[in-house]
């Protein structure tokens, strides 16, 4: 098959959706498909075999990712019309990068094209729909965007923070193009759920497929020992989502307790972060936390190995990749229940699980985990196996070829049967 995967940002860096990225094309891209991407900046890493199509982007956040190349560009192409447009409005609101990354890239596909499937991954612009009349329309959700509005709301700050934090999120576009995808796939049954419950996609087309952990990767490292007292934590913690506030919340209380540890958090360096160090400042926990900043796989793998434990605070995944690759390494871990986490995990065998959203569930857990030798080795067991045996992107891949070959034929039928398929896909159009 010839396949096209869009993203409006792929770098791997840009959570967990820019790790499926790069996971599911080089899947595809082995079993002998031609795989296509089109991805918006921060530009992705891609394996070897999958053709990467660049989209520029005149976005105000576009800067932050590479100032040379924003700036680098014929300044008289900022007053394009649309450039202007779109740099201007991405300041305030997300719908507007959507639209405009995919109005680009179906301009792109159509010169790339034809073909046989195009699956994109969490984009869901109007730009999609065009691309649709031309192929079978396959959208990947790792969960509604609703989720993310409503947990930031709850966290923000005042009436004006709030207010500014609404603008952000699609509230329209996004439920349009998804229920009108030939098929949606989903990372959980409770992302399923709650994509339904969002979106009002129909459940006949929509699939559930688990994302794979790299267990080969992910995995314990013989002769590494431990170093008590060091907790590991890996999250984007700019996305309130993660409940990165939660965790210095309990961590500071440890520490009015005098317990002794200290707590790596594995993201961007902390001068590129708004949110976390504020709070360790203001929590007086400059002396219990550091930040990595972003680590390769092979330091990511060694630090999970040395570290006592390590600790997922979200209110809500919609899979929890970085726990999976946790337990993968055989690192005893504490987790809350939130979203998908109680799916993929399994409670007592995989991590200790505790309430999400609450700082004092999360302290008592690492407080038992700090002290609870036998609770650790306990999980360090079990916990791998967990994975190994339900995650795996081999599994992933003969989902998909299962989902394309399906809406093609669907597809096909449509044509040879256009009475029996109902509108054509172009009078759907919003």
């Amino acid at each position: 098959m010839r396949l096209l995967y869009t993203m409006y940002q792929g770098n791997r860096y840009s959570g967990g959706q820019g790790v499926y990225l790069y996971h599911v094309t080089k899947e595809m891209a082995a079993r002998g498909h031609e795989v296509h991407v089109i991805a918006g900046s921060p530009w992705p890493r891609t394996a070897p075999g999958v053709h990467l199509h660049k989209i520029e982007s005149y976005s105000f956040w576009a800067h932050f990712d590479d100032r040379q190349a924003f700036f680098g560009r014929p300044p008289w192409t900022f007053f394009n019309p649309l450039n202007f447009w779109e740099f201007a409005a991405t300041k305030q609101t997300l719908s507007q990068l959507l639209l405009m990354f995919s109005l680009r890239a179906y301009r792109l596909m159509k010169e790339l094209g034809p073909f046989d499937v195009i699956h994109d991954n969490q984009t869901l612009a109007y730009g999609h729909l065009l691309m649709q009349q031309h192929a079978p329309l396959v959208a990947t959700i790792h969960h509604p965007l609703s989720i993310d509005r409503d947990n930031t709301l709850f966290q923000a700050g005042g009436i004006v923070e709030r207010f500014r934090r609404s603008l952000w999120f699609p509230w329209v576009m996004q439920e349009r193009v998804a229920r009108r995808a030939d098929a949606v796939i989903t990372v959980s049954q409770t992302s399923a759920r709650s994509i339904r419950r969002a979106f009002k996609t129909p459940a006949e087309r929509t699939h559930i497929v688990y994302n794979g952990v790299q267990t080969e990767v992910f995995r314990p490292l013989p002769g590494v020992e431990r170093e008590p007292g060091h907790i590991v934590y890996m999250a984007n913690t700019e996305d309130a989502n993660k409940g990165v506030r939660f965790l210095l919340q309990a961590c500071r209380k440890l520490k009015d307790e005098g317990e002794e540890f200290r707590l790596t958090i594995v993201d961007k360096p902390a001068e590129d972060l708004s949110q976390a160090p504020p709070l360790v400042r203001s929590l007086g926990l400059e002396d219990r936390v550091t930040f990595s900043g972003r680590l390769g796989e092979r330091e990511l793998v060694e630090l999970l190995n040395r570290a006592t434990f390590a600790v997922c605070a979200s209110v809500y995944e919609g899979f929890g990749l970085p726990a999976a690759e946790a337990a993968a390494c055989g690192t005893p871990l504490l987790s809350p229940t939130g979203g998908a986490l109680a799916e993929i995990l399994e409670p007592g065998v995989s991590a200790l699980m505790v309430p999400p959203g609450d700082a004092d569930a999360l302290a008592s857990g690492m407080r038992r985990l700090l002290h609870d030798r036998a609770l650790r080795d306990q999980l360090s067991a079990t916990s791998r196996a967990s994975i190994t045996s339900r995650f795996s992107w081999q599994l992933a891949g003969d989902e998909f070829e299962r989902i394309y070959g399906d809406v093609i034929a669907r597809r096909h039928t449509a044509r040879a049967n256009p009475a029996a398929a109902g509108r054509p896909i172009a009078a759907r159009l919003p």
